[in-house]
Formats: structure tokens, sequence, C-alpha cells
């Protein structure tokens, strides 16, 4: 495969929770993705509950992309994999 702006990885399968990737230049950015794992989570209403919490970790190239829009993307992307996973 030639010509990727953009990696994904997952050491979560390993069981790794967190980790910082490396960018394969000259990608833009590669997403880390960590274990899955069931812990306790306080809700809104106070109570508590198991849920999934999973670790993302974005390195991106500064040179192509400010900090701002990266943040947006993960925090986008997070809130996709959390409607997604109550369903």
């Amino acid at each position: 495969m030639v010509g990727g702006v953009f990696t994904i990885t997952n050491l979560g399968a390993f069981g790794i929770d967190a980790f910082t990737p490396i960018i394969n230049l000259p990608e833009t950015a590669v997403l880390g993705l960590g274990a899955i794992r069931r812990e306790p989570v306080v809700l809104d209403d106070g109570s508590i509950a198991a849920k999934h919490i999973m670790t993302l970790s974005l390195t991106f190239d500064h040179r192509v992309i400010d900090g701002a829009p990266a943040a947006r993307f993960l925090q986008a992307l997070s809130k996709a994999i959390a409607t997604a996973g109550n369903e």
C-alpha cells in the first residue's frame, strides 16, 4: 500500500492500555487504540455503573494540522464510539 495519510494501530489486542504511536512519514497522523476494559464510571445522575473504557492516542504532524482540529477529530471519534456502544 502506498500514498496513505493516516494509520490506525491497535496494541489493545495485547492488553496495552495506552501508548504513543509514531507517525510513518510521509503520513499526517496515527491513531492508537488501547485495550477495552470494564471500569466503574460515575454517571450524570451520580450512580455508578460498569462501562467499557478504551484509551485513544492521536499523534499528528503539527506542520500539517494544528492541535485544535486534531482535538475536535478525537472528540468526534470518541462521541461516535460512545454512541455506537449504546445501541
